[in-house]
This record gives structure tokens, sequence and C-alpha cells, in this order.
């Protein structure tokens, strides 16, 4: 059951706009950059008990690994305060 909806008495701003969109490209990057190829090494680590629980319920509620999302915070760490 399809309808039509007709919309009428849109404010002047609105109208215009629907009359001249302005398209916006996508924002999101391809697949193939949002995954970092680098070179990994294996480390141990001490964390603290409730940032690692965190971390770990989030993932599971997400259906992902705990591990790169800890990674991605430290890259998002180093790339903002530690890189000059």
């Amino acid at each position: 059951m399809s309808r039509t909806i007709n919309y009428t008495d849109a404010p002047a701003d609105v109208e215009l706009s629907l009359d001249d969109p302005i398209i916006v490209k996508d924002l999101l990057p391809p697949p193939s950059e949002l995954i970092r190829k680098t070179k990994k090494e294996k480390i141990t680590i001490e964390l603290d008990q409730d940032s690692l629980d965190l971390f770990r319920q989030y993932a599971k509620r997400h259906n992902t690994k705990y591990q790169p999302m800890i990674n991605g915070v430290i890259n998002s760490y180093a790339d903002k305060f530690l890189k000059k």
C-alpha cells in the first residue's frame, strides 16, 4: 500500500531547497580505507580491569573484537598528541 504525500504550504527556504538541492558527496570512505594495514607487534601490557571490561562489553554488544578497538584508541591518541 503506497500513497503519495503532497506537502503544501512549506516555508520558503524549504521550498527553495527542494527546487534546487545541493548534492553532497558521500562522507564515508570506502571500506578499503577503513582498515589500517600496518605491521602489528604482539606485546604484553597491563590495563585497568574496569577499562578492559568496558571494551570487552562494547565489543561483545557490537559483535567485534576489543583488541582492535583499544589499538584504535591508542592510534588516535598518538596521532593527536604525540606526532608533531
